[in-house]
């Protein structure tokens, strides 16, 4: 068993907890999956956005990205969701009414970023609130872009994404 494997904590009765984590997801690190897994204990449903980001130039397209993320979150009853936006990550929470944003924290560089974010963020939204995770030790050096890298000169992947994103990045690269 691994720490994925673990049992998903209860909901709350008559209480819906829920907030969003947003990324570009290109691709889902199991860094990513422990902050999604970590939050359920604070909320009782998480929805994952995948954030269209007009800077960067995704390896998989948008379908991609959510089937892969979809795919990850097949047994967790329906306490993860999967979507997109184009647009403002505290506009789609405000239109779904949900009152939090996960970020995950990795080390100070990506403090001061979020910092920012967060703050801009409440400016615009300030029903919405964000919740900052810090990244377990186990995977606080992973990036995807680190993955990708990796992946593009045949480096030992596996561990670092789930079984079927690591295929999926094996057969982009083959």
């Amino acid at each position: 068993m691994d720490e994925f494997d673990l049992p998903l904590p209860d909901l709350a009765p008559g209480v819906t907890r829920s907030a969003l984590y947003p990324g570009t997801f290109d691709p889902i690190t199991n860094g990513h999956l422990e902050i999604i897994h970590r939050g359920l204990s604070l909320f009782d449903k998480i929805t994952v956005i995948v954030a269209l980001n007009v800077s960067k130039t995704p390896l998989f397209n948008l379908e991609e990205r959510c089937e892969l993320l979809q795919e990850c979150f097949k047994n967790f009853n329906g306490r993860v969701a999967v979507d997109y936006t184009s647009g403002l990550i505290v506009d789609y929470a405000v239109q779904n009414n949900i009152s939090a944003i996960i970020r995950g924290l990795r080390a100070i560089s990506d403090f001061d970023y979020e910092f920012q974010l967060a703050l801009m963020n409440r400016r615009l939204a300030p029903s919405v609130e964000t919740v900052f995770l810090m990244t377990g030790f186990k995977w606080i050096y992973i990036s995807s872009s680190g993955i990708k890298n990796a992946a593009r000169f045949q480096g030992n992947i596996s561990g670092l994404v789930p079984p079927h994103v690591e295929a999926a990045l094996k057969r982009k690269y083959s």
